[in-house]
């Protein structure tokens, strides 16, 4: 338990003389705590030792003077790494005493012919702990400088005789190779244990690298300066459906937009030679990249963040940029929300701006002849008019009438629906007998203009779930609506088709057209596609809107399609009846909410 305790505040007392620049990388620390454990170490021994040696032996030689100085020398050695957080220097410092060692030992014993020459060996192995080359090329010119020293000093005839003799048995050469040895072993350890603890830390730093890059939804890649993806993380999976391997090379390239590689390149390029960090939004395909499949696969928003590479030589030597990309699509989408809503609101208040005027001429022709014949009926007695004249006036009287109660109708049931005070009278009723209603009631308004109208229901239709009359009142306008934009000779065609749960009724005419940009607004309140004062058809625009309202209320759906000077067919889904609860009973509050944000 004490030892447990010691080795725990060892370690804490260690950590406190790392320098603060290498406290935060692990790596770094671990070396900066070995070098100066063993440093102090062997100080600390020496200065226990020399009195011990001293009392029992009564003095010291000064070759073991030198050793013993060699070992307390590198306590100050240990302080100055802690004090200024130089490792590079600190094994300079720690190989220039080594060879300082080796030097006046050998000198005093023998010069060139003196044993302690096997420690030089040491020298460039103990540099090595310093993992640094200019240390180990500093430590072996010391090694070749001390040989060179004792060659001259040979030459020149001094020699440290005196205390030759005595190094020169067979049992000291023996007992300093075995030192060598020894020490060396300790150095080689030293150095495995610093290579193992350097690819630890490396193992867990590139673990922690690699969970990170693994579980973020941002793709990390590296490019070559033409582009190309030298490698790329799994992440890459998520964001394009695309593996590692397909990633490589120009795999990522080809899923880019095609109008959005030049700035792809460029970028990447730039990035690479300029030296500076540069990002960009680009459109890259999602989805197999099989031959054929890629008609089913969509275009998603991206922001490729560039920088050059910093570490070329360590990573990747063709590697010249790092990107980070992201999926931007989201807020690409919310981007161009607020401009479509202000469209919108744009195109709904100048409807509105228009619409007064247009009711106000629906309105106003149908009044002016009723009271116009109205007027000529009272100005002149029975008498005074033929009979056929008399009638001719009533029905004038009659169907302006009528138009005009359309008319309003038309706008009350529109303001019905975007309140959401619509509500529906369900019951299931056949669907065959209420279309062909309506057909004949529209018959007459198609012979005055010279259209034929066909008909093709057949009677083996399930009945619908719905309101009889509202679902009338969308087949009549539907009908008049194909029959007013059906020039004469022309034709309209209403057809009907079970599909699944639901029945398909089409209105198919072969009218003016509609223009694909006009299509889309087509059925937006109080808008009318020919919206001129002089334009060639009467209404209000809110027939096909109170269209769309009613189906909505229905949970069914409408689509238009239409060509320019081919026709228009327009296709209402409404659902079947099916057997169960009483459907009248059924609530209507969400069917309006849906009809308004339909309608809207």
């Amino acid at each position: 338990m004490l030892s447990i305790e010691f080795i725990a505040s060892a370690g804490r007392f260690l950590d406190g003389l790392v320098h603060p620049c290498a406290a935060a990388d692990s790596l770094m620390r671990s070396q900066h705590r070995a070098f100066i454990a063993a440093n102090l170490t062997a100080g600390a021994l020496a200065l226990f030792v020399l009195p011990l040696h001293l009392a029992f032996t009564g003095g010291i030689s000064l070759p073991q003077a030198l050793a013993f100085a060699r070992l307390a020398g590198q306590m100050p050695i240990a302080m100055y790494l802690s004090y200024s957080g130089k490792l590079e220097t600190a094994h300079a410092l720690s190989a220039a005493l080594f060879s300082c060692f080796i030097d006046w030992m050998a000198f005093v014993t023998g010069g060139l012919d003196s044993i302690a020459l096997v420690w030089l060996a040491i020298v460039p192995l103990e540099a090595a702990l310093s993992r640094s080359r200019k240390v180990i090329e500093l430590a072996t010119l010391s090694a070749v400088a001390i040989a060179a020293a004792l060659l001259i000093a040979r030459n020149a005839g001094i020699t440290a005789g005196a205390f030759s003799a005595n190094w020169a048995s067979d049992q000291v050469k023996t007992l300093a190779i075995m030192g060598g040895l020894f020490y060396a072993l300790l150095v080689a350890f030293r150095v495995e244990w610093s290579s193992t603890s350097a690819d630890d830390v490396a193992s867990k730093r590139e673990a922690r690298y690699w969970l990170v890059a693994d579980n973020v939804s941002d793709v990390i890649t590296l490019h070559s300066e033409d582009g190309d993806t030298l490698f790329a993380t799994l992440s890459i999976r998520t964001l394009l459906d695309l593996s590692v391997q397909e990633a490589t090379g120009d795999g990522l390239f080809q899923r880019v937009h095609v109008a959005d590689r030049p700035a792809f390149l460029t970028t990447l390029n730039d990035v690479a030679r300029q030296k500076v960090a540069k990002s960009f939004q680009f459109r890259a395909r999602r989805g197999p990249s099989k031959p054929g499949e890629s008609d089913q696969s969509s275009y998603v928003w991206l922001e490729m963040r560039c920088r050059p590479m910093g570490y070329q030589e360590i990573v990747d030597g063709e590697a010249a940029v790092v990107a980070v990309t992201r999926d931007i699509t989201r807020y690409k989408t919310h981007e161009e929300e607020p401009e479509d809503a202000q469209h919108e609101a744009e195109a709904a208040s100048a409807a509105k701006m228009r619409f007064p005027a247009n009711v106000s001429h629906e309105l106003r022709t149908p009044l002016n002849a009723i009271i116009c014949f109205s007027d000529i009926l009272r100005e002149f007695t029975p008498e005074q008019l033929p009979p056929e004249r008399q009638r001719e006036y009533v029905d004038l009287i009659h169907d302006s009438g009528q138009h005009l109660l359309q008319v309003v109708n038309d706008i009350l049931d529109m303001s019905k629906i975007e309140i959401g005070n619509f509500e529906l009278c369900v019951e299931p009723f056949l669907p065959a007998r209420c279309i062909s209603e309506c057909v004949d009631m529209m018959r007459q308004q198609a012979a005055n203009r010279d259209v034929t109208i066909h008909l093709d229901v057949p009677e083996s239709l399930p009945e619908l779930a719905g309101d009889r009359r509202a679902c009338k009142q969308t087949f009549i306008n539907l009908i008049s609506n194909a029959i007013k934009f059906t020039r004469s000779g022309g034709s309209v065609t209403v057809s009907a088709k079970r599909h699944g749960s639901f029945i398909d009724i089409q209105v198919r005419d072969t009218g003016v057209g509609i223009a694909p940009d006009d299509l889309i607004r087509l059925g937006t309140p109080f808008l009318q596609i020919d919206n001129g004062y002089d334009r060639r058809h009467e209404g209000t625009g809110l027939g096909l809107s109170v269209v769309k309202g009613l189906v909505a209320l229905h949970h069914g759906e409408v689509h238009f399609d239409s060509t320019v000077g081919v026709g228009t067919c327009v296709s209402v889904r409404l659902p079947a009846h099916t057997p169960g609860p009483d459907v009248r009973e059924l609530p209507t509050t969400k069917n309006a909410a849906d009809a308004r944000t339909m309608v809207a």
